[in-house]
């Protein structure tokens, strides 16, 4: 069975898989798979989920906020902000969902501290004028 490298690139963590034989994601443009020896091949993931397979194993799932994949010289490069990975796609799945669900409280939170701030600049502004004109 032929075999590729996938090496999987975030901003704080670095997998090498020297045995990969598949790697199935979707762009775009839909669902497409990689298998080694594939030509030259880039394309950009948005948010969601993707696998591969190594030799001899199981699936595993890789939950990815979006990315960039590079397939050349048989390695297939992911580069994304961050991942997570796990053979268990519902521990995967569970993981990001918890996640996705933290990120957008924290979203939240800073709205609405920026328009909170916003308030409060357009009250200060406001008052300026009125003393400008008070003056004049």
């Amino acid at each position: 069975m032929s075999t590729f490298v996938l090496h999987l690139q975030g901003g704080t963590q670095y997998e090498r898989i020297d045995d990969a034989v598949s790697f199935v994601a979707a762009d775009g443009s839909g669902s497409f798979g990689l298998l080694a020896g594939h030509a030259r091949f880039m394309a950009c993931l948005g948010l969601g989920l993707a696998r591969f397979r190594a030799a001899e194993g199981p699936w595993h799932y890789l939950a990815l906020p979006g990315a960039v994949l590079y397939f050349v010289d048989n390695a297939l490069y992911v580069n994304t902000r961050r991942y997570l990975h796990d053979p268990d796609y519902r521990r995967v799945s569970a993981a990001w969902r918890d996640e996705l669900l933290a990120e957008e409280e924290k979203l939240r939170s800073v709205a609405e501290s920026l328009n909170r701030l916003e308030d409060e600049m357009l009250k200060r502004l406001w008052s300026l004028q009125r003393e400008g004109r008070g003056a004049a």
